[in-house]
C-alpha cells in the first residue's frame, strides 16, 4: 500500500492527459490542413514565418512554445486545458486569438503533409489513423496569439446624485478602447446625500405592530454575541444579539426592506438588508468579517520623465474592510491632499525638476495601515539625454589561453548600456506606461582577439539608444521537499495569496510567474495527502525579471493523538530530546466546535507540530518571513520563541475543528533575553498576506497555593481562539534592528564587474549561549533577499554595546548551488572578507570550516555588531543601522561588504555577444547570439563521460552548421572539469553546455549547431551511445571530419533526453534553465536532481583518458596552440591507419582466394 499514493497522482496527472485527448473531436470551429508537399522526415525544413505583430488589426505577441505530449497511441495532443494545468494558468491568455503549431524539426504541419486539427480556444491535435499509410503523427510544438491588455481611458465627471431627498448614489464611468477587453468595471459609483426628506415614512416612524428578527453571524455560520445593531435613519443602537448571535427590533415595518447594520469589536461593520418574512414580520442576517490590515495589492512604480511632462503613481490596497484612505509622501513629507486631490493614484501635472525623488503611499482601514515600497521620479532637464550613448564599462574574461604572460586571466571591455528607464509618452496619465522604453543596444561592431593560435571574434557594444523595452517576466522556480526525508511534494496544489495558481509536479517542481507590482511573493503549497503542514512561504525575487530559484522544505506533521472533548487536554509543545518542552497547549472540556459553533462531544484527533527554534535544523521549515505591520505600517521583524500548527479533526473523519478558549502556557525559563519575557506576545499567520497578526499577550501565571517552591517551573499563559487559522507564533517584535550587505561573485577574484545578480542569501540570527558564541542556543529568525546588481541587503538584529548579543549565520545558493564565502583561516583578511579593520575583529567573523577543515565551506558566522555612531571605520557597511536601508543599497562596491563566490570556477563560458543573464534587458538581437529568444531560453548539455586517472578540462566549441547566415562561425564556448563519480574509481564525467539547435532570433530558419566536443589530455574517444549515434545517421547532414580525439555532431533539433546523453530544459530564466539541466545530467535522467555525479548514466559519448608523457603537450593544449598543425597531424595519422587497414583488407582477401 505504500507505493499507491504515488500511483495515484501520476492517474491524477494522466486524467488531465486523457480528459483532453477524450475532449478532441474533429466538430466543431476548427482548422483543418492537408500537406500539399511530401518531405522525408530527415530532411530539414524551412517553415513559413508567422504573421508579424504589425499584420494583426489589434495589439497581440506570441506566447512560447509548448510542448505538453508525445506522439504515441492516437496521435499527438497539444490542449490548451493540459498546458495550462502542467505550465500555469497564466501561462496563456484567456482568449487566445490564434494558435501556431510546428513540429520539433520546426516545420509547418502541410510541408511534413500531415492532416491536424487546432483551434485557439481548445489546442492542438494530430490523429494517426487519418494520416497516409505508413505514417504517423509528428512531434509537435503549439503557441498562441494573446492579445495584448488594453488599457481604460481617463474616468469622465460624476454624474448627477439620484433621487430628490435624503441618501443615494452618483455614477461616472469610463470607456475602453477595445470592447470587453479591458479589466475591471467600465462604471464607478459613489454615496451622495440630498438635503434630508421632509415628512414621516415607515423608515423613520415605524410600525407599531410589526417586528424585526435577525442574526449575527462570521462567514463561516459562527454566531456573534454582543454586536451592536443600527437601522438606518435610526439614531443609536436598536438592539444587542444574545449568546446565539439573534436580536428583535420591533416596531420595523415588514415591507420596508430597511437596510440593518451591525458592529462588534475585532470585525468589521456588516449590512444588509431586511426581508419581509409575513405581513408583519422581516428577517435578516447580517455576515460580520474578522478586521484584517491593509496590505498592499500594487506598489507605485519608479517614472523617468522630462520637464513639463505629466506623470501618474498608482497604489491599491486591499484588507478588512477595504481601506479608502491614501495618502502620499515626497521624499517622506506628506503631501497636500487639498491640492493635488489624490486617492489611491496621485497625478502630477507640468513636472519641474524638484519634484524629482521618492514616493510612496499610506493605506488606512479600521484595522490598521500599511506603507508602500518607495518608487523613484526622475525629471530630466529639456535637452538632457535620458540615455547615454556611449556604453558603460563591462569586463568579461577570455579563455584561459588568452591569458596574460604571468598567468592570470585577461579581460576584455565589451561595454554595457546602463540600465535606465527612458521618459514614458506625453499622452495622459495612466498607471503603466504604454512606452516601456529602456536604454538598450543599438548597436554592435565586431572585433577580434588574438590567442595563441587561433582568433578569437566578438562583438561589443558601440552605441546605445531608449528602445522598446523587452517585456519583464519575473520567475520563480523550485523543489517543494520534505524536511525530514527529502521526499518530493507531489501534485500540491499552490496558492498564491488565496487563489489556486497550479500545482507541484511529480518531482515536487514548481515555476510561477511572478505577477506585476509586488512587494512580496506569497506562496501556499497545500499536500494532498494531509501529511504534511499547509507551507506558507515568503519567497524573494528578482524584480527585473530574471529567475530565481528556492528549495522549499514542507514540514510533516505530527502523529496524531486522540483527545477526549469532555475532558481537559494538555499537549507538549518541544519534544527536543534532552529538552524539556518549550510549553504547552491547555484545552479544556467542552471547548472542542463545529465549523457552524455548534459543541463538538466525540473523540477528536489532534496534530500539533511545533518548530522548536532551539533545534537550528528547523530553520528551514518555518512558515513565513516573521513579519508583521507596525503602528506605522511598516513591515516589522519578529524573534521568535516556536511556531505551532493546530489540526484538529473528528476521530474517523476529516472534518476540521475549531476550539475557543484555549490557553497556550510558556515556560519562563526558556526565554533568555533581557526584557522579552515581558514582551512576548501570541501571533497567528494571514496565509493572504504571509504577515504574522498579534492574537493575546502574555501573563504571568498565578500559582493557586500560598507559595511557589522555588524550583517550580514559572509558566507565562495566553489564549487564543483556534478557527480559521491555524499556524501561530511565539514571538517579541525586537527593536534592535540593521541591514547587512552581502555581494556574490563568479569566482574567488571578487571582481567587480562579475558580480552575480539572482543568487539567493540567506541570513538566520542565532541567540548564543553566555560567553561561547559558537554553539548557539536557538536560532531567532531568518531572511532570505536576491542580490541584484548591487548586491543585497538583509534585515538582522544586532546590539550596539554587547557585539555578540545576537550572532548571524549567513548562507546563498545560486540555483540549487552553494556558494563560497571567503576563508576565515587562520584569520580572516580584510582584502579577502571585503570588510576592514578593526571593524572585522568585532564582527568576529567565521566561515563554517573554521575550527574544522572537514566541514562544508558554505557559509559564515558573525557577531551582530551595530555600528557606533561617530565611528569613522563602521560607517560604511557592511552592516547599517535600520533606518539607513537606502545608504545600505547604494553602496558602492569599494565600501565594506561580505562576498561569496561560485565553487565551480572550472566552469567556463564565453558568448561572441555578450550577454548578462542576470539582466535579461541586456538581450541584443544579432544572428551569433547564443539565446536567440529573450522571452524563452532552451539549455543544452552533453554528458561526456571520461576513465582516466583524474578530472579533465572538456571544452564544446559551438559554431553555425546548417544556416546560411552563421555557416561556420562561431557562436560561443563553454569549458566544464570532470567531476568523479564517487561509486566509481578511475571514472569521472563532465555535463557541458552547447548552444541548442532552431530557430535564430528572426524566426525564419533552424540552425543545426556544429558541435564539437575536446576533452584535454591524451584522450581517444572510444564510445558514441547507440541511440544518438542511430538518430544522427538518420538526420543528415552528418558532421564534418571524424577525429578520434574529439566528437562532433550537428546538433539534434529534437530535445531528446538522457536516454541519448543530451539535456534539454526550456525555461523563462537561462541560469535556472542550465542549473536544471545540470541537475539532470548529474542525476543521469530526465527529470531528477543530483549534485553527485553519476558517471555511467545517460552518458552520450565515452574517452579514455591517460597522463601524457612527462614534457609531452596533451592535444587539448596543442590544439590550442597550433590548431592548424596539430589537425594535419591527426589527418596524416588517420591517413597511414587507413592506408594499414586497406593494405590488411586486401592480404586478407588473397589469403582467402587461395585454395
Amino acid at each position: 500500500m505504500a507505493s499507491l499514493p504515488p500511483l495515484l497522482y501520476l492517474c491524477v496527472a494522466a486524467a488531465h492527459l486523457a480528459g483532453a485527448r477524450d475532449s478532441f473531436s474533429t466538430e466543431g470551429p476548427t482548422g483543418t490542413a492537408w500537406g500539399l508537399h511530401r518531405q522525408s522526415p530527415s530532411t530539414l525544413t524551412n517553415g513559413q514565418p508567422s504573421p508579424p505583430l504589425e499584420d494583426w488589426e489589434e495589439a497581440s505577441e506570441w506566447t512560447s512554445w509548448f510542448n505538453v505530449d508525445h506522439p504515441g497511441g492516437d496521435g499527438d495532443f497539444e490542449s490548451l486545458a493540459a498546458i495550462r494545468f502542467y505550465y500555469g494558468p497564466t501561462r496563456v491568455c484567456p482568449q487566445p486569438l490564434a494558435l501556431e503549431a510546428r513540429t520539433t524539426d520546426w516545420a509547418l504541419p502541410a510541408t511534413v503533409g500531415e492532416r491536424v486539427h487546432s483551434n485557439p480556444t481548445r489546442g492542438f491535435w494530430c490523429l494517426n489513423r487519418e494520416q497516409p499509410r505508413g505514417r504517423r503523427c509528428s512531434n509537435y510544438h503549439v503557441r498562441f496569439r494573446c492579445p495584448l491588455e488594453a488599457t481604460w481611458g481617463a474616468w469622465g465627471p460624476w454624474g448627477p446624485c439620484s433621487g430628490s431627498c435624503g441618501p443615494g448614489r452618483r455614477l461616472r464611468r469610463r470607456s475602453c478602447p477595445a470592447e470587453d477587453t479591458c479589466p475591471g468595471r467600465p462604471q464607478e459609483a459613489q454615496k451622495c446625500v440630498r438635503p434630508r426628506c421632509p415628512g414621516c415614512n415607515p423608515n423613520t416612524c415605524g410600525c407599531p405592530d410589526h417586528v424585526l428578527v435577525g442574526a449575527v453571524v462570521t462567514p463561516s455560520g459562527r454566531p456573534l454575541s454582543g454586536a451592536r445593531v443600527f437601522l438606518r435613519g435610526q439614531p443609536g443602537t436598536v438592539a444587542t444579539s444574545d449568546a446565539h448571535g439573534t436580536f428583535r427590533v420591533p416596531g420595523v415595518c415588514a415591507g420596508s426592506k430597511v437596510n440593518v447594520t451591525a458592529q462588534v469589536d475585532g470585525f468589521s461593520a456588516g449590512v444588509a438588508q431586511a426581508q419581509s418574512n409575513s405581513s408583519i414580520s422581516a428577517l435578516v442576517t447580517v455576515v460580520l468579517k474578522k478586521l484584517e490590515k491593509p496590505y498592499l495589492m500594487k506598489h507605485p512604480e519608479s517614472r523617468v520623465r522630462e520637464a513639463g511632462q505629466n506623470v501618474t503613481f498608482c497604489c491599491k490596497a486591499a484588507g478588512i474592510p477595504t481601506p479608502k484612505k491614501y495618502s502620499w509622501f515626497h521624499n517622506g513629507t506628506l503631501l497636500d491632499k487639498r491640492e493635488l486631490r489624490y486617492g489611491a493614484q496621485l497625478e502630477l501635472r507640468g513636472l519641474h525638476p524638484d519634484q524629482a525623488g521618492t514616493y510612496h503611499c499610506k493605506a488606512w482601514n479600521d484595522a490598521g495601515a500599511v506603507r508602500s515600497a518607495a518608487a523613484s521620479l526622475t525629471v530630466l532637464a529639456p535637452g538632457q539625454p535620458a540615455c547615454d550613448p556611449q556604453p558603460l564599462e563591462h569586463l568579461i574574461q577570455l579563455p584561459d589561453d588568452c591569458g596574460q604572460p604571468d598567468g592570470s586571466p585577461a579581460y576584455l571591455d565589451v561595454g554595457r548600456c546602463p540600465d535606465v528607464q527612458c521618459p514614458g509618452p506625453m499622452g495622459s496619465p495612466r498607471c503603466t506606461d504604454s512606452s516601456n522604453r529602456c536604454c538598450s543596444v543599438w548597436r554592435l561592431k565586431s572585433q577580434t582577439v588574438r590567442c595563441p593560435g587561433y582568433v578569437l571574434p566578438v562583438k561589443v557594444v558601440a552605441e546605445c539608444s531608449c528602445q522598446k523595452c523587452l517585456p519583464l517576466r519575473g520567475l520563480v522556480r523550485g523543489r517543494v521537499v520534505a524536511a525530514d526525508s527529502g521526499e518530493p511534494l507531489r501534485f500540491a496544489q499552490i496558492l498564491l495569496g488565496q487563489d489556486p495558481i497550479g500545482f507541484t509536479s511529480y518531482q515536487g517542481d514548481f515555476t510561477i510567474d511572478v505577477p506585476s507590482s509586488p512587494e512580496r511573493l506569497v506562496l501556499t503549497f497545500l499536500d494532498p495527502s494531509g501529511e504534511f503542514v499547509d507551507t506558507v512561504r515568503v519567497l524573494p525575487f528578482d524584480p527585473r525579471g530574471a529567475g530565481v530559484y528556492h528549495e522549499i522544505k514542507a514540514m510533516r506533521k505530527q502523529t496524531p493523538v486522540i483527545l477526549d472533548a469532555n475532558q481537559s487536554n494538555r499537549i507538549p509543545l518541544g519534544e527536543l530530546r534532552d529538552e524539556v518542552p518549550m510549553g504547552e497547549l491547555v484545552i479544556p472540556s467542552g471547548a472542542f466546535r463545529l465549523a457552524d459553533g455548534r459543541p463538538y462531544v466525540d473523540a477528536v484527533e489532534a496534530r500539533v507540530t511545533f518548530v522548536d527554534p532551539r533545534d537550528l535544523a528547523s530553520a528551514s521549515a518555518a512558515p513565513s518571513d516573521l513579519r508583521f505591520l507596525d503602528q506605522d505600517g511598516e513591515l516589522a521583524p519578529l524573534r521568535t520563541y516556536g511556531m505551532f500548527s493546530v489540526d484538529l479533526r473528528a476521530a474517523g473523519s476529516r472534518e476540521q475543528l475549531q476550539a475557543w478558549p484555549v490557553t497556550v502556557r510558556v515556560a519562563a525559563d526558556q526565554i533568555h533575553m533581557a526584557g522579552h519575557v515581558e514582551a512576548l506576545r501570541l501571533w497567528s499567520l494571514d496565509p493572504s498576506t504571509g504577515l504574522w497578526e498579534e492574537e493575546s499577550g502574555f501573563q504571568r501565571e498565578v500559582s493557586p497555593g500560598p507559595r511557589v517552591r522555588r524550583e517550580e517551573r514559572v509558566f507565562l499563559v495566553g489564549n487564543v481562539e483556534i478557527r480559521e487559522r491555524r499556524l501561530f507564533n511565539l514571538d517579541v517584535p525586537e527593536r534592535r534592528r540593521c541591514f547587512v550587505k552581502v555581494r556574490v561573485y563568479g569566482n574567488d577574484k571578487f571582481t567587480p564587474s562579475e558580480q552575480v545578480e539572482g543568487a539567493v542569501v540567506t541570513l538566520v540570527n542565532l541567540e548564543p549561549a553566555p560567553g561561547f558564541s559558537v554553539n548557539p542556543r536557538a536560532w531567532g529568525r531568518f531572511d532570505s533577499a536576491v542580490t541584484g546588481p548591487n548586491g543585497a541587503c538583509l534585515p538582522a538584529f544586532c546590539d550596539e554595546d554587547r557585539p555578540d548579543a545576537y550572532t548571524a549565520l549567513i548562507t546563498a545558493t545560486l540555483g540549487g548551488e552553494e556558494l563560497e564565502p571567503a576563508p576565515s583561516r587562520p584569520r580572516p583578511l580584510p582584502a579577502a572578507v571585503g570588510v576592514t579593520q578593526p571593524y572585522l575583529d568585532r564582527l568576529g567573523y567565521r566561515r563554517t570550516d573554521h575550527e574544522d577543515p572537514a566541514f562544508k565551506r558554505n557559509g559564515f558566522r558573525i557577531n551582530m555588531a551595530k555600528p557606533r555612531p561617530g565611528n569613522p571605520a563602521e560607517a560604511k557597511g557592511p552592516v547599517y543601522p535600520w533606518r539607513s536601508l537606502r545608504e545600505c543599497q547604494e553602496a558602492p562596491v569599494t565600501a565594506s561588504h561580505f562576498r561569496f563566490a561560485r565553487v565551480e570556477t572550472d566552469r567556463y563560458e564565453y558568448n561572441v555577444v555578450p550577454f548578462r543573464e542576470g539582466a535579461p534587458a541586456s538581450w541584443t538581437s544579432d544572428f551569433l547570439a547564443w539565446w536567440p529568444n529573450p522571452q524563452e531560453f532552451r539549455a543544452c548539455f552533453l554528458k561526456v563521460r571520461i576513465q582516466g586517472p583524474q578530472e579533465y578540462m572538456v571544452r564544446a566549441h559551438s559554431a553555425g552548421g546548417s544556416h546560411p547566415r552563421t555557416q561556420g562561425q562561431l557562436y560561443g564556448l563553454r569549458d566544464a572539469r570532470s567531476v568523479r563519480d564517487p561509486q566509481q574509481s578511475g571514472t569521472s564525467a563532465a555535463c557541458v553546455e552547447f548552444k541548442c539547435s532552431g530557430m535564430l532570433f528572426d524566426q525564419q530558419q533552424a540552425d543545426r549547431t556544429l558541435v564539437t566536443i575536446m576533452p584535454q589530455g591524451s584522450c581517444r574517444r572510444t564510445a558514441i551511445n547507440t541511440l544518438l549515434r542511430d538518430y544522427l545517421a538518420r538526420h543528415p547532414p552528418s558532421a564534418p571530419a571524424d577525429d578520434p580525439a574529439a566528437f562532433a555532431m550537428l546538433a539534434p533539433l529534437d530535445p531528446l533526453g538522457h536516454n541519448y546523453g543530451v539535456y534539454t530544459v526550456t525555461d523563462q530564466s537561462p541560469r535556472l534553465a542550465k542549473e536544471i539541466a545540470i541537475g539532470r545530467c548529474f542525476d543521469g535522467s530526465s527529470d531528477g536532481f543530483s549534485r553527485e555525479m553519476k558517471a555511467d548514466a545517460g552518458t552520450a559519448v565515452t574517452f579514455q583518458c591517460q597522463e601524457p608523457p612527462a614534457g609531452r603537450p596533451s592535444l587539448f593544449q596543442r590544439l590550442l596552440e597550433s590548431p592548424s598543425e596539430v589537425l594535419g597531424d591527426i589527418r596524416r595519422e588517420m591517413s597511414e591507419v587507413a592506408q594499414a587497414r586497406a593494405a590488411g583488407s586486401v592480404r586478407s582477401r588473397r589469403g582467402r582466394a587461395q585454395p
